[in-house]
């Protein structure tokens, strides 16, 4: 490597030392330990663009530790995405473009929201199988229309959550040869050496998970880290670098010891840095031209390597027409135009039937009208109706498969869930029983955090299964997701409803949505119709004004619609509210219409 090259890392580690110590909060370990690494990635490495920001094929680049995000601030500015010496100075201040964690579609280049340990790692596996499954699909001789890496770095944390170690199995069994995981291995975490709870051989469990692992045993040097990395990149199996590093790395108060991870390094130790890193104290937020130069250079790099794939796509658009129509298919497919009218969409029989055989039935409907929908459960999809007939399972034999089987695994189900959607083109659902949803909340949060519309297929609802006892029953759960804000709850109570739940989960261009479904068989409804999609509505009308009005979701509706005919000499309207969240947003004409604010017997 060249001076040059030394230079940036320790402008990147004085830069993100600065960003810290303004803000006076922050987590100087990580950036200073993992500089080096994260520059070889971003200056040597990855094919990433600035001015193409969106472009599809770019490798990902996901930082799991997010409390390390002055690291990733810092190279976003120096790599042209758009954030200024302005913004780093406006650290995890309020409405900042630099917030304490990184958060997807607030900062441009960010590419996942990373918060919770681990979560980082469950969505780079998620990209990394929308990946194989997109090259599966679209990729023909001479045209890797998809060949990007996704690179996820992390520390001790990460792997000791035990989502990492639920995506890396299954990345593993899934030989996803595109995912790459850096390992900043310093020892320490919060309360002091990770000795005192963590002395596992992690190169051991990767192994034993099915990845290709390496060492890079001095962490500050470029050569070795870019040698392991080109390693990992032509192996045929998921690989996993331990780079190990000193946290707080050229601080010499501070390297090596717990306090350099999560509190400011103090102005004289800054000093310090900068001259340990020979640079000037007396400067802050300082870039040579030198530096800026040397990234630019480097883009230059990756605007080559983007114009080669750029007319390497228009000529495969060419010598493989046909693929034209079912690319608009994956990215610009209008789900509202296909659903609304498809008559096939909407059928059911007037019978009595299960929510969940109601959604299974729906549900393969949806996937003959766009190819790009696919999804899984944890193991339970003859419980939960989520297989999709006839279109294949994922797996390391065929990627093109659209059934994902994610094994009993329900937090990284939806980590990876997200990860799908964050890459393109796909339309993606996750599944367990809708008690087990205490498993996927974590993760539900990101969605809504990240405004992903995942759809999440939570069956065996109220006490329907009281045979499987307490464990097995959810009582609180419909609060919780309900209390979620930007998280569509959606009940049905029959085969109309369920198709409104669909049409509106599919629809949803920035919100998820659950769809609560029963285990046991329900009656349709004669009052029941697609004004479910206004998320309430009156599904059984009495004559002249209510006096009472009766509210229902999911299994209860019918409950409902029984209790009124056995109550005499009252005006009943029942009222079905399959989602509180979508009647909430509906006009104030329209909510007061269907709930009057004079009528208080509810």
């Amino acid at each position: 490597m060249e001076a040059v090259d030394r230079k940036t890392v320790s402008t990147i580690r004085a830069l993100c030392a600065d960003t810290v110590e303004k803000a006076n909060s922050g987590h100087p370990g990580l950036p200073l330990g993992s500089a080096a690494a994260a520059y070889i990635l971003w200056g040597k490495v990855m094919k990433h663009s600035g001015t193409h920001r969106k472009w599809v094929n770019r490798d990902r680049f996901i930082l799991s530790g997010g409390h390390g995000s002055s690291l990733l601030y810092s190279l976003l500015h120096l790599y042209n995405y758009g954030l200024t010496i302005e913004d780093l100075r406006q650290f995890r201040q309020l409405d900042s473009l630099t917030p304490g964690h990184p958060e997807y579609g607030h900062t441009v280049g960010v590419e996942a929201t990373t918060g919770p340990l681990g979560a980082g790692m469950a969505m780079a596996t998620g990209m990394a199988m929308a990946q194989a499954h997109l090259a599966a699909i679209f990729n023909r001789p001479g045209y890797p229309v998809f060949d990007s890496f996704t690179y996820v770095l992390g520390g001790d944390g990460c792997l000791m959550e035990g989502i990492s170690s639920e995506a890396f199995s299954l990345a593993g069994t899934l030989k996803l040869e595109k995912l790459i995981v850096l390992y900043d291995s310093n020892n320490i975490s919060i309360e002091g050496s990770t000795d005192i709870a963590f002395r596992e051989d992690v190169q051991g469990r990767m192994k034993a998970f099915g990845f290709d692992t390496f060492t890079v045993e001095d962490g500050d040097d470029l050569d070795e880290i870019l040698s392991a990395i080109n390693q990992a990149r032509v192996s045929q199996k998921p690989a996993f670098i331990e780079v190990k590093t000193r946290i707080g790395k050229g601080c010499p108060a501070k390297e090596g010891k717990a306090s350099a991870h999560g509190e400011p390094l103090g102005e004289e130790n800054v000093r310090e840095l900068k001259r340990t890193l020979g640079l000037d104290e007396d400067r802050t937020f300082a870039i040579d031209e030198e530096v800026y130069l040397n990234t630019a250079k480097q883009q230059e790099r990756s605007e080559v390597i983007y114009k080669i794939w750029k007319d390497m796509f228009d000529d495969y658009l060419v010598t493989y027409s046909e693929m034209k129509k079912l690319w608009k298919q994956y990215f610009e497919v209008d789900y509202n135009k296909v659903l609304e009218n498809d008559v096939e969409f909407w059928k059911f029989e007037n019978k009595p039937e299960s929510t969940r055989n109601l959604s299974g039935t729906a549900m393969n409907r949806i996937k003959e009208l766009f190819p790009n929908f696919m999804g899984g459960s944890a193991d339970l999809a003859p419980s939960t109706k989520t297989y999709l007939n006839k279109v294949g399972d994922f797996s390391a034999e065929n990627y093109r498969g659209r059934n994902l089987h994610y094994g009993v695994r329900e937090q990284a189900m939806t980590g990876i869930g997200n990860g799908i959607m964050l890459y393109g083109g796909l339309k993606t659902f996750v599944s367990t029983f809708f008690v087990f949803s205490d498993y996927v909340k974590p993760m539900a949060r990101l969605s809504a955090l990240m405004n992903l519309p995942l759809i999440y297929v939570l069956t065996h609802d109220s006490i329907g299964v009281g045979e499987d006892g307490p464990t097995h029953e959810p009582v609180e759960q419909l609060t919780m997701l309900r209390a979620m804000p930007n998280f569509n709850v959606f009940r049905p109570c029959d085969a109309q409803e369920t198709n409104a739940g669909w049409y509106l989960a599919m629809t949803s261009k920035t919100t998820p949505t659950a769809l609560v479904l029963s285990r046991q068989n329900l009656p349709q409804i004669k009052g029941s119709s697609r004004e479910a999609l206004k998320g309430g509505y009156v599904i059984d009308e009495c004559e002249g004004t209510p006096e009472i009005i009766i509210i229902a979701s999911g299994s209860e509706v019918t409950l409902a619609v029984e209790a009124k005919k056995r109550i005499r000499g009252k005006a009943i309207r029942v009222v079905s509210m399959p989602s509180m969240d979508i009647f909430k947003q509906q006009s104030r004409e329209y909510r007061e219409s269907i709930l009057p604010p004079g009528i208080e017997k509810r």
